[in-house]
């Protein structure tokens, strides 16, 4: 039985929809203190609203603020936000992220700036906003969401969205030395093909095709990454840092479909 995070201070970044929504649900249901980010105050709204029915049978809170991790800025602000709202920082989830498709031979210095600047400094700035607040925790705990796209796989049309989940480990592992000492970990969570509320705008077809190069034979659910994030975040994970968590269904493990149709002959 793992000590329960009950109580504590948790941000997610860029949770008002997809994985970040259900990293936020996983620790609200656990009975934390969750503050939300996002840029759609109508998304941000309808998330909190469906969350604060968790955070009454839990004992748990949602509220949340808005705004873009691309600004240092708004990131200290967030922080600050925590503070008065929930009383610290426990844990941030350095979830915000963005992902538009453009070929390489296509993109322009805005297409890369756009994606580096959410993805890579939104990551490292909403880190360094909440470094004072997780090392007065005692147990201060940062969780990244990468990718398998980059770091593992690659992918047409996201060279840069790739680049990015790379840069954000090669962060992460200097980050998890330098904090060590204020007593905070720091990993990363790798997601692979996750069920998201875009997913059914492109078709059953296009599903079944993703779930058949999945070993698992299913799509993730968006639960299955906050479970993940819960884990890092707990007590039990305290002497786990700059690791690299891959949550995929075992996507990456086959050399070629052929090695799955023979599993599954």
């Amino acid at each position: 039985m793992f000590t329960s995070v009950a109580g504590r201070s948790v941000i997610v970044t860029g949770a008002t929809r997809g994985i970040g929504k259900g990293i936020a649900r996983v620790f609200v249901r656990a009975g934390a203190n969750v503050l939300i980010t996002g840029r759609d105050e109508i998304a941000a709204d309808k998330t909190a609203d469906e969350l604060a029915e968790l955070g009454r049978a839990s004992g748990g809170s949602v509220s949340y603020v808005l705004g873009d991790v691309a600004s240092r800025e708004f990131c200290r602000s967030m922080a600050e936000t925590a503070v008065e709202r929930n009383g610290g920082v426990d844990v941030l989830c350095a979830n915000a992220g963005i992902f538009p498709d453009v070929k390489l031979v296509d993109m322009s210095v805005e297409d890369l700036d756009r994606v580096f600047d959410t993805n890579v400094k939104g990551t490292i700035f909403a880190v360094q906003a909440c470094v004072p607040e997780l090392s007065k925790s005692g147990r201060g705990r940062v969780v990244v969401t990468s990718s398998i796209t980059g770091p593992i796989t690659g992918f047409p049309g996201w060279s840069h969205y790739g680049a990015s989940k790379s840069a954000q480990l090669g962060f992460m592992h200097t980050a998890a030395i330098e904090l060590a000492p204020m007593g905070i970990t720091v990993n990363a969570v790798l997601p692979g093909n996750i069920a998201t509320e875009g997913l059914a705008d492109l078709g059953s077809d296009y599903r079944a095709t993703m779930e058949a190069s999945i070993p698992l034979g299913r799509l993730g659910e968006v639960d299955d990454i906050g479970n993940a994030a819960l884990f890092l975040a707990t007590q039990e994970a305290g002497f786990i840092t700059g690791q690299e968590l891959i949550v995929d269904g075992g996507q990456v493990l086959p050399e070629t479909l052929e090695a799955l149709q023979l599993a599954r002959a």
